[in-house]
């Protein structure tokens, strides 16, 4: 296998979550072009058929469910669907993801509960259920964020919270399942990509983070895509438990 090759992902069958907009859309559209057949997950369906039109262009096949990842019954839906159908789980993208701007002072705990139970519950859950029938050689990307490492001027504690638990979680994962299940988990921590998410911060607030970017610009979801790639395929093969992150330097600043 030539190096190149060791990035493509023939035949191998990916979930990723939140496939609705944003990031996961670049996601499933770029393990598509690396040769996967996709199952998508998304509270909005209706918004899912672009995705999947998208995947089906690039000549590979999908099967898009409907899924909330708070709920653990849906999540076990939604990996029973995708062996159903195509027999197996090779990858799982833990994209799906939801933040506030509350101040500490002021947000209530449903806020709080609801961005943990869909970042870093939703995560857990859809991992547990991957795990239980992922073969050996399988792999686990979880997204994390710079804001599990650093801050950024935003009042979001229930969203760094929850991301620098996603870090916790993708060692723990790591080293449960590498020797016994042969299953590698890592994750991605990306800085500033233009998305829903981006779309609701404050006028000026991507400006003024702007001095902290090194190479002096905002990301293009699909180079975080080439990451995921990368920690998916045989290309990443001795890489688990890491949290690599993609921020155009951020972090360093």
């Amino acid at each position: 296998m030539s190096i190149l090759d060791s990035f493509r992902l023939d035949d191998k069958v990916v979930i990723v979550t939140g496939a609705s907009s944003g990031l996961g859309v670049t996601f499933a559209q770029a393990f598509a072009e690396a040769g996967a057949d996709l199952v998508l997950g998304a509270r909005r369906a209706d918004r899912m058929a672009e995705t999947a039109a998208l995947v089906e262009a690039a000549g590979r096949r999908v099967h898009p469910v409907a899924t909330d990842v708070a709920d653990p019954d849906q999540c076990r839906r939604l990996v029973d669907a995708a062996v159903e159908t195509f027999g197996r789980v090779d990858i799982l993208i833990n994209n799906a993801g939801v933040g506030t701007a509350v101040p500490a002072t002021r947000e209530t705990p449903e806020q709080f509960r609801s961005v943990v139970d869909v970042n870093l519950n939703g995560s857990y859950w859809m991992a547990q259920a991957c795990g239980r029938v992922m073969q050996p050689g399988s792999a686990i990307v979880n997204i994390a964020s710079v804001l599990g490492i650093t801050t950024a001027g935003l009042p979001q504690a229930a969203y760094s919270a929850s991301k620098a638990a996603i870090i916790g979680l993708t060692r723990d994962l790591a080293q449960q399942w590498g020797s016994r299940k042969g299953i590698r988990v890592n994750a991605l921590a990306p800085g500033f990509f233009l998305s829903e998410m981006t779309d609701e911060y404050q006028p000026g607030y991507l400006e003024s983070q702007a001095p902290r970017l090194v190479l002096g610009r905002l990301g293009d979801a699909r180079e975080l895509a080439a990451s995921a790639v990368w920690l998916a395929s045989s290309a990443g093969g001795y890489v688990t438990g890491q949290t690599i992150v993609v921020d155009g330097g951020l972090t360093i600043t």
